[in-house]
């Protein structure tokens, strides 16, 4: 059943049972999917620690930068991270106490392609006032974070446009998250990564089984992920960003950010 190019979300309550039964797997975006104004609500991890302690595999795929994931794929109840979106997975083998590192790029091209990006972060900064570089940055091994709206005051939309479209023009990648706009160079993205941490972790050609997946998230960024599971989900919050997404998702809960991630697990979990 693959509804994912329909105009029209449908509520997740709607979501068949048996389609339900067969979930092995759930992904989900992190800045306001599962935190809610910048904060992770006790709900939303309680619901990851229910989860992991089931045969459902948990693997946050987000912007957020590397130093971040490490603590995430330690300390979190998760099976692994996918990170900067779609540079890197992390898996930690607990029982090794083991980090395994998965990059897309050499170390030789990250540095390289941070020269670029440097460049193209002071142009923004002279050319768009109000941006600044993301809080996160110092953490980051592959992209640029630009901040409009995490910790500074709201850009227009128009100047948020304007600061990806100089990044395209340079030839990077430039995605639009609910808070940030992140760029970088290289040919991948958040699911060309999932799929080589299914083939490399999981041992799962993520193509053959896509139907076991919950794709969750929030903003435009995820619209590649939207595109391509047939269960995938938007919180409610999702819907500021309905006439912005070149994709939707499926499925949509009634509550917002980490409320909306624990609606979803409620009824993941449901006898």
């Amino acid at each position: 059943m693959c509804v994912h190019n329909e105009s029209k979300m449908r509520p997740l309550k709607e979501f068949p049972n048996k389609n339900l039964a067969q979930i092995k797997y759930v992904l989900t975006d992190i800045d306001d999917t599962l935190t809610i104004d910048g904060q992770l609500p006790a709900i939303a991890y309680d619901a990851l620690e229910r989860l992991h302690n089931t045969e459902i595999k948990v693997v946050p795929i987000t912007g957020r930068p590397a130093g971040w994931c490490d603590h995430i794929a330690r300390m979190w109840p998760v099976d692994g991270i996918v990170g900067e979106n779609g540079a890197f997975y992390f898996h930690y083998q607990r029982k090794k106490r083991k980090m395994v590192r998965r990059y897309w790029q050499s170390a030789q091209k990250r540095l390289q392609d941070r020269i670029r990006l440097d460049k193209l972060r002071d142009r923004i900064l002279k050319e768009v006032p109000g941006a600044l570089v993301a809080s996160d940055q110092a953490y980051r091994e592959a992209d640029l974070a630009i901040d409009f709206c995490e910790d500074v005051p709201a850009l227009p939309m128009a100047e948020v446009e304007k600061i990806a479209a100089i990044l395209r023009e340079a030839g990077a990648n430039a995605k639009i998250s609910s808070i940030h706009v992140n760029a970088w160079f290289g040919n991948y993205n958040k699911l060309s990564m999932t799929r080589v941490m299914f083939r490399e972790i999981f041992e799962m050609d993520l193509e053959a089984i896509k139907e076991m997946v919950i794709f969750c998230g929030d903003s435009p960024n995820d619209a590649p992920m939207f595109d391509y599971f047939p269960n995938a989900v938007g919180v409610a919050n999702i819907s500021q960003f309905k006439d912005r997404l070149s994709s939707k998702p499926a499925w949509i809960t009634s509550k917002p950010a980490g409320y909306g991630f624990a609606e979803l697990v409620e009824m993941l979990l449901i006898p």
